[in-house]
């Protein structure tokens, strides 16, 4: 296992035709992420970003989830700190990121799991697939900008009900908003 505890949370594997497969693998939790497995999240899209026998990232998660977000029994731990290292900031790893990073979502993407899906290139949701924003619900503010791309995708007065409202958006309804 690696220094972080992380190996088996974070699974990385590469083919021979350049496709990187990462996938958020915590499926009892819903793939709620801890501190550690974002920095792991955040070092393995910066190497792969830099790996020339990779051409495109999929990013995807275990079990019936993208991701939950953030794990809540660790939120302390994940919003202490300088959490906007960019070396371990997994959103800005993957916006310095030069190859595509594929989005794919099956079941639920929430709070920071919907910001790390706004950050793919391109989203592909199976059907069922729910984005939530439940920021609201916790009395936080987004810290990888979802007010503001959800927003410039969906329009103010869209991304304002969804934001305040935690409502879920089907993959469908995300579809014909134009997600991704």
């Amino acid at each position: 296992m690696d220094q972080t505890g992380t190996e088996n949370l974070i699974l990385v594997t590469r083919d021979r035709n350049g496709i990187a497969m990462v996938t958020i693998n915590r499926p009892k939790s819903l793939n709620s992420l801890t501190r550690p497995m974002m920095v792991r999240l955040a070092l393995q899209i910066s190497a792969l970003g830099k790996d020339e026998s990779v051409r495109v990232i999929i990013l995807t998660g275990s079990g019936r989830a993208f991701c939950s977000g953030v794990d809540l029994t660790a939120a302390e731990e994940v919003f202490k700190g300088d959490v906007k290292d960019v070396e371990t900031d997994l959103v800005a790893q993957m916006e310095l990121c030069k190859k595509p990073i594929i989005g794919a979502v099956n079941g639920f993407a929430i709070t920071a799991g919907f910001e790390i899906a706004l950050a793919c290139d391109i989203l592909i949701a199976a059907k069922g697939a729910k984005f939530m924003d439940t920021h609201s619900r916790f009395g936080i503010f987004p810290s990888w900008g979802l007010s503001q791309k959800l927003s410039r995708i969906i329009g103010a007065n869209r991304a304002r009900e969804a934001s305040l409202t935690a409502a879920p958006i089907s993959a469908e309804q995300a579809e014909r908003w134009g997600f991704g």
